[in-house]
């Protein structure tokens, strides 16, 4: 795609918020998002991945197909492909140490993604590059130094003396997570204007299926590849940018004793998760409390009076969010959205849907307040008390 970013006019400038800004307060300017090129349909998934990993195992093809349904995803994308597997083929062959050659095809990839991602993002916003102050880059796909942060400044143009934040392997609360941080950033640096990125890909992960390993097969049927990006800043100018949404109040929160529910180790072989069965009921058990402590700020009492934009880390945790907060059923109904198009997209899921969000919330009689979650390794909750503008 062209590299060629917006003039400085926003082509969205001429609309109108529904609600005016509160002073001083973080506002979700534009977004943007990037895929790689393969789209996998989910029910061409299972004949694929058994395929490229040689596998001939019946009961797992049996399992993998049952996951598959279960996961209630339809499309995703990856960065994994038949040219990739041809030129490293020992990917796809158990105990090969490879992170090597796993880190050659990544590392570029993330950030070509968060390049195009944040592209669509600047272009929507309808800034310039040299008015982005700072830079939040995030992902748990990629090693090096310098990091992406460095590769995406130097290739968008940003002035070199842009303020960047790394933030790497947090997985799927890293997108609340950067957005907090870019929230704290925005409110405490006036006039700034800060560039969130995130980029995955599931190439460190990807191996043959083994018994010993359940969850690869979880992982196989669930997550997808992609990047998202957010511009985000304070006291917006009026005939120029176009806020959509504060982020009026943000908390993080780690659950004593549960940092090995979902374990993340990398090797010689890539990285390596363990999911703990429990995690579910762990979220389902703390999930009230700490929504209420969001809540509360704004003297707000009803969860069905908000909207609700939720990581899909899969259905059953929507589900049992859904049933324990008693939400009607379409308050998830983009979360939901968000998991059949895309997948488990690790950080960057939040942002494809608060995009959804965004649309749903444009009709008449939308709600003023939401909640932005997420959760991940710790355990670790992530969220961020919202206002619709």
């Amino acid at each position: 795609m062209s590299k060629t970013i917006g003039n400085g006019v926003s082509k969205h400038h001429a609309t109108l918020t529904r609600r005016a800004p509160t002073p001083g307060k973080a506002t979700i300017l534009a977004t943007g998002k990037a895929f790689p090129s393969q789209l996998v349909p989910q029910e061409c998934l299972v004949e694929g991945y058994m395929r490229n990993t040689k596998c001939d195992d019946a009961s797992i093809k049996e399992k993998l197909e049952r996951l598959c349904k279960s996961t209630t995803v339809k499309t995703r994308y990856t960065v994994m492909s038949k040219e990739i597997l041809e030129k490293y083929p020992e990917l796809a062959t158990e105990g090969s140490p490879t992170i090597k050659q796993r880190l050659e095809i990544a590392n570029p990839a993330v950030v070509e993604m968060a390049l195009e991602a944040s592209i669509a993002c600047i272009n929507e916003w309808g800034g310039s590059v040299k008015d982005i102050t700072h830079v939040v880059y995030v992902s748990s796909s990629e090693i090096r130094l310098p990091g992406g942060d460095l590769y995406l400044a130097s290739q968008l143009g940003l002035r070199n003396d842009v303020g960047r934040v790394m933030l790497y392997f947090l997985g799927c609360y890293g997108g609340v997570t950067g957005l907090r941080v870019a929230k704290d950033i925005a409110e405490n640096n006036p006039g700034s204007r800060i560039l969130l990125t995130t980029s995955e890909t599931t190439i460190l992960g990807f191996r043959p299926p083994n018994k010993a390993r359940p969850y690869d097969l979880v992982g196989a049927a669930l997550f997808g590849d992609g990047a998202a990006a957010v511009i985000i800043g304070a006291d917006p100018v009026i005939g120029k940018e176009s806020p959509f949404m504060e982020l009026s109040y943000a908390v993080q929160q780690f659950l004593p004793g549960t940092q090995n529910v979902i374990d993340g180790r990398l090797s010689e072989e890539g990285i390596n998760f363990k999911l703990g069965r429990d995690l579910p009921q762990k979220i389902e058990d703390n999930i009230e409390e700490f929504c209420r402590k969001l809540m509360s700020k704004a003297g707000l009492t009803e969860f069905n009076d908000l909207f609700w934009a939720v990581h899909p880390g899969g259905p059953a945790i929507l589900n049992r969010l859904e049933s324990n907060l008693k939400l009607n059923t379409e308050k998830l109904e983009c979360s939901r959205r968000a998991l059949i198009n895309y997948g488990n997209v690790s950080s960057n899921t939040i942002v494809y849907v608060l995009e959804y969000m965004k649309e749903e919330l444009k009709r008449e009689g939308g709600e003023e307040w939401g909640l932005a979650l997420a959760f991940g390794p710790g355990i670790t909750f992530e969220g961020i008390l919202l206002r619709s503008l």
